[in-house]
């Protein structure tokens, strides 16, 4: 298996005559070897991972023990950068985290990032329930400190976003969290936000969108201007589309029973089966699995650091990791674009 030298620059007669041109794909083979690939988070001075693993499965479809199975392939091939949030599972995801930071000695090397504000405890972001919440991860995940709080505004779109960030700064203060995301902004939210943070209060620099080949908007348009115009960096949840991406549910007849297999026969379409098409035909050229072409599809778009990937098992982490280092031609990138319109 071929782990972050995939693509276009990459070929083994380029490496075996010496000849690789300075901008060519490091040709790096193996765990633990992808722990010199990081990408900037934006402005925050956090370097993550170019692929965030999501946690949203803990908890609900992955049992402790495949949880911290996934989690360690993750670490093994040198990923450093988990995402969850207080309402996955009801925090029993922030728990299984925990567990793990605690048994295995990383928090250290960890970038842990919590959204919050849809916990049935403490929904919103009114300044009660946002310090409450708060508190309630950190408990939970047993830590001091997380790295980046995405603010949830889903479940509201009413509290005053001067009193929310009012909030944040005491809790930035307290040393309870060191940078501000936020989840569910809309683009005048977030110029909002960018004219509170003129005035001294907490700056917003990481958005996260849904956002992946099958689902183009609401992020392509405004809110993409936004995040470039404010150098935010963009963390896209919802990359594989449920699983949808990964090319693993092709039959509505196969596909899950309940919610989950609702998302994913949904999907499948005229537009999804065309979008698959295009995914095999560069997955087939690169000789990689059609996951890590949905992965590399996003890591070329303009101000996406890295996606956010949940997973079930813990051999799909390795088909997602080769998503940071496949290359995709300015033709393959047209193809899988047009695929979607």
């Amino acid at each position: 298996m071929r782990l972050f030298s995939v693509g276009a620059g990459a070929s083994a007669e380029r490496a075996l005559d010496g000849a690789e041109h300075p901008s060519a794909p490091i040709p790096i083979v193996g765990a633990g070897v992808g722990e010199s690939v990081r990408v900037p988070l934006g402005e925050t001075g956090f370097d993550t991972f170019p692929l965030m693993l999501g946690a949203a499965e803990f908890g609900w479809n992955v049992d402790l023990e495949t949880s911290h199975g996934i989690l360690d392939r993750y670490v093994e091939f040198g990923g450093n950068a988990i995402h969850t949030a207080d309402g996955f599972s009801g925090g029993r995801s922030e728990h299984i985290i925990g567990q793990w930071l605690r048994s295995r000695g990383h928090r250290d090397r960890t970038l842990l990032s919590v959204r919050i504000g849809a916990h049935a405890d403490n929904p919103g972001l009114g300044s009660v329930n946002l310090v409450r919440a708060v508190e309630g991860s950190l408990t939970r995940l047993g830590v001091e400190r997380i790295d980046v709080l995405y603010l949830d505004a889903t479940l509201d779109a009413t509290t005053n976003l001067e009193d929310t960030l009012a909030t944040v700064e005491w809790l930035v203060e307290a040393g309870k969290i060191t940078t501000v995301g936020a989840f569910g902004f809309t683009p005048e939210r977030l110029v909002e936000a960018r004219i509170l943070a003129s005035a001294g209060y907490p700056r917003i620099e990481v958005i996260d969108a849904p956002y992946n080949l099958i689902r183009r908007q609401p992020f392509e348009g405004d809110l993409r201007l936004v995040a470039g115009a404010q150098n935010l960096a963009v963390t896209p949840s919802h990359a594989l589309e449920h699983g949808f991406l990964s090319g693993r549910h092709r039959s509505k007849a196969l596909a899950a029973q309940g919610v989950r297999g609702e998302q994913l026969r949904s999907h499948l379409n005229r537009r999804g089966i065309k979008i698959l098409r295009a995914l095999d035909q560069v997955a087939t050229d690169l000789s990689v699995p059609v996951a890590a072409v949905s992965i590399a599809w996003l890591l070329a778009q303009r101000t996406i650091a890295a996606p956010i990937v949940n997973t079930f098992a813990t051999d799909h982490v390795d088909e997602l990791m080769q998503g940071a280092g496949v290359t995709l031609s300015r033709a393959q990138l047209a193809d899988l674009t047009r695929a979607g319109i």
